[in-house]
């Protein structure tokens, strides 16, 4: 046999993925680059899950949709819950009966919050407790530049916004770390997870005191002082507070190509965003289109704002009333199981350092575009929803036909790592659903990287899959 015949039959029978960089062109390339700068802009303005919320608010506003729609179709409708859930739809062409496209992304990233009485002083300089949030890996959070975003709920009932660390004549907040040379007993000669305590994330806010040296507790005090000078608060409001500590910072271009995007939160606000875009941009999809965004994710999904809650049920109800249908209880679970799902929530790359913790053939890999994870969970798949081979096949052929490119992953090797996600939850209403989206390193660290191509490439696969 020839070798030209050998590598036509090799092209045709070997599947290779794709490096994005060589599946498109430079008229496309340059798209990449310009939806990054999009992408950024979102990552800077939305560090917490009220504050994504806000964004997406304003934008779905910009582009006619509505917390009350009108009948004109395509009905465009948003419909927000407790400032930390946001659903988007888009009315389809066939009857809402046949199912939907649904979306569903989370709001919330790893992060330390503040306790409810956290400010204290030790050894003349003011601290706030913190309560680490999702999986973290704590000694990230020591020695480097924080901010504190959130909301506080005054003594009179009013609301106040706080953002401090942001701007450039913002001071910033840090946790202490030990010096190398005492660090012997305490942190060298341990485990890392008994190295690092939770306890000890004691944020430093203040070293000035209050007073003269009579005065009590005068370095707590002066904090107490400022916070009521330029925000009006007394220490009782801290405890009706939602006040998150992140990483102080906008997002940055990575390498001397600018190829890569490090940042704050991309788990999973790269699938938040690419899902918003997708959504905005279609005009006229074949199914009812539903992006969802909950809260929680990191923490197991509980609580009103979580995916575990019935707000997607009550997302169902209202866009049948909007499209004329009662919405009865039977009804609602009949357009869940008819439903096709995307839990858009990110991979975790091959880290090219520790290859020895994936398997190599089924990672995800930076550059190779959308990922599809058929499962997730841990030590024979628990806490796994386990795709089936007719949705992976319809979704495969839909990337193909579209000129998306994608890979599929896992996360790390069997016995080595695992996870979970959204889209078990899902599945307990018979929808079909797959984890898809874009492949991280360094995820749940205080600055995740991802490849521009792979966030290029999840929005074009969502746009596709919610006009479908």
């Amino acid at each position: 046999m020839k070798k030209a015949e050998i590598k036509r039959i090799s092209e045709k029978l070997i599947s290779k993925p794709k490096l994005v960089w060589d599946a498109i062109d430079k008229r496309e390339k340059k798209k990449v680059f310009d939806f990054d700068k999009e992408y950024q802009n979102f990552l800077n303005k939305a560090k917490t899950e009220r504050e994504a919320v806000n964004v997406i608010s304003d934008i779905a506003l910009k582009n006619s949709f509505s917390l009350n729609p009108s009948g004109t179709y395509p009905i465009r409708m948003m419909k927000t819950f407790q400032g930390k859930s946001i659903a988007l739809s888009i009315s389809g062409e066939k009857p809402i009966n046949e199912g939907i496209n649904l979306i569903v992304s989370h709001l919330d990233s790893p992060r330390l919050d503040l306790k409810q009485n956290p400010l204290y002083e030790e050894v003349d300089l003011a601290f706030m407790k913190t309560h680490y949030y999702g999986g973290i890996k704590k000694f990230q959070w020591l020695t480097r530049p924080l901010a504190i975003h959130g909301k506080v709920i005054r003594s009179d009932g009013s609301s106040l916004d706080i953002v401090v660390g942001e701007d450039d004549s913002d001071p910033v907040f840090t946790v202490a770390d030990i010096l190398p040379h005492l660090a012997k007993k305490v942190q060298t000669d341990k485990k890392v997870s008994d190295a690092f305590v939770g306890e000890k994330l004691n944020l430093m806010v203040g070293s000035l005191p209050f007073g003269d040296k009579d005065t009590k507790d005068r370095f707590k005090l002066a904090i107490l002082n400022l916070l009521n000078e330029r925000f009006g608060l007394v220490e009782e409001d801290l405890i009706s507070a939602e006040l998150e500590v992140v990483p102080a910072g906008i997002a940055r271009d990575v390498g001397w190509d600018r190829g890569l995007t490090g940042a704050y939160g991309q788990d999973d606000r790269s699938c938040v965003f690419t899902s918003l875009k997708a959504i905005i941009d279609i005009k006229n999809p074949q199914k009812t289109a539903l992006v969802l965004f909950v809260d929680k994710e990191e923490v197991g999904s509980d609580g009103a704002t979580g995916a575990k809650s019935r707000f997607l049920e009550s997302v169902l109800a209202d866009l049948m009333i909007a499209n004329g249908k009662e919405p009865l209880y039977h009804e609602i679970h009949k357009i869940l199981m008819n439903s096709r799902a995307l839990s858009a929530d990110v991979n975790g790359a091959l880290d090219p350092d520790f290859q020895d913790l994936h398997e190599k053939r089924n990672a995800a890999r930076l550059g190779y575009g959308i990922c599809l994870t058929k499962f997730t969970g841990a030590g024979g798949k628990y806490g796994s929803n386990d795709a089936n081979a007719e949705y992976v096949g319809w979704l495969r052929n839909l990337f193909n036909e579209k000129k998306i490119v994608w890979q599929t992953g896992e996360l790390g090797k069997v016995d080595e790592g695992g996870g979970g996600t959204v889209a078990k939850f899902l599945a307990l209403y018979g929808m079909q659903i797959i984890d898809c989206g874009p492949p991280v390193l360094s995820m749940h660290s205080p600055f995740e990287i991802a490849h521009k191509g792979d966030i290029y490439m999840t929005y074009r696969g969502y746009r596709a899959f919610l006009e479908s």
